[in-house]
């Protein structure tokens, strides 16, 4: 079959229909649709396939200019429950560019280092580089939702965390980085057949945590502070998404949407030669065979 047109299957663009102010309350969302696409799984897959040769390609730019001193890069912030299928998007998206371009770090429980400083200082220390795209599984965010849904610090310590985030996202996106936030959006039905699969096979024990089945049980808590997040911290320079993520094929193909929607508004080219084209032409045709 010969290659789709880049909007093959979508009736509207992913960045437009994924927005959390096209999607509705998160409460609302179903996590087994497909906005904007009204192609079927099979359609997905080979679509991803070649729109992630699209991907890599513009991913090949953004390093090579940052090789040329260009400060530019792009973050792409996963959040979700457990189960949503971050680490999924990490291999499947992230793992259709270069890896040397690449920066992946995941955000657990604070150390005791990290504890000694504020919340965003190991945000900080893991931010991409010029050119490169990096992936957060969990982020910033994890000090307005699990430390929101248990109280880990005071109501009035964590309410102030919003405002100091946009505050850091503005900075961010003013120093050169594009930031694509996804929120993983997962059924409990669909949850509970993930769990029981990581249970039933010895190589996806790894995978479960007992924990898992404790935060299930604050749901509805994660919902209200995951809205929250999107009321207070969208924006049109730091947008959230809402993915759904019952369908593993459609929320591989949403993300790397995203990633191509935001690197082709860089508008990169090739960086210029920093020497002459013409002489080292000349010297490479009088080297030896």
């Amino acid at each position: 079959m010969g290659k789709h047109s880049p909007t093959a299957g979508w009736t509207v663009p992913a960045a437009e229909a994924l927005r959390v102010t096209s999607t509705g309350p998160i409460a609302d969302f179903d996590p087994s649709s497909t906005p904007g696409f009204d192609g079927d799984k099979s359609t997905g897959a080979e679509f991803l396939a070649e729109r992630g040769e699209v991907l890599a390609d513009l991913q090949e730019l953004l390093y090579a200019n940052g090789r040329a001193g260009d400060h530019r890069s792009v973050l792409l912030v996963l959040q979700g429950m457990d189960t949503a299928g971050k680490g999924g998007i990490v291999r499947h998206v992230g793992g259709l560019v270069d890896p040397q371009g690449l920066s992946i770090k995941g955000f657990g429980p604070p150390t005791p280092e990290e504890q000694q400083h504020d919340f965003l200082w190991r945000i900080h220390q893991a931010l991409p580089a010029g050119g490169r795209i990096g992936i957060f599984d969990r982020s910033h965010y994890e000090d307005v939702l699990p430390v929101r849904v248990h109280n880990l610090v005071p109501k009035s310590q964590w309410e102030k965390r919003y405002e100091l985030i946009n505050k850091f996202e503005r900075d961010l996106v003013a120093a050169g980085t594009t930031i694509i936030k996804c929120c993983l959006v997962v059924s409990k039905a669909e949850q509970k057949e993930r769990l029981s699969e990581r249970l039933e096979r010895p190589d996806k024990h790894w995978k479960y945590n007992p924990g898992d089945i404790d935060e299930r049980g604050f749901w509805d808590d994660y919902l209200e502070a995951y809205q929250a997040i999107f009321d207070r911290c969208d924006s049109a320079n730091a947008p959230w998404f809402l993915i759904p993520s019952d369908r593993k094929w459609f929320a591989r193909l949403a993300v790397c949407e995203l990633l191509i929607a935001a690197l082709e508004g860089l508008g990169l080219d090739w960086p210029k030669a920093d020497f002459d084209v013409e002489v080292e032409k000349e010297r490479v045709a009088a080297l030896d065979d």
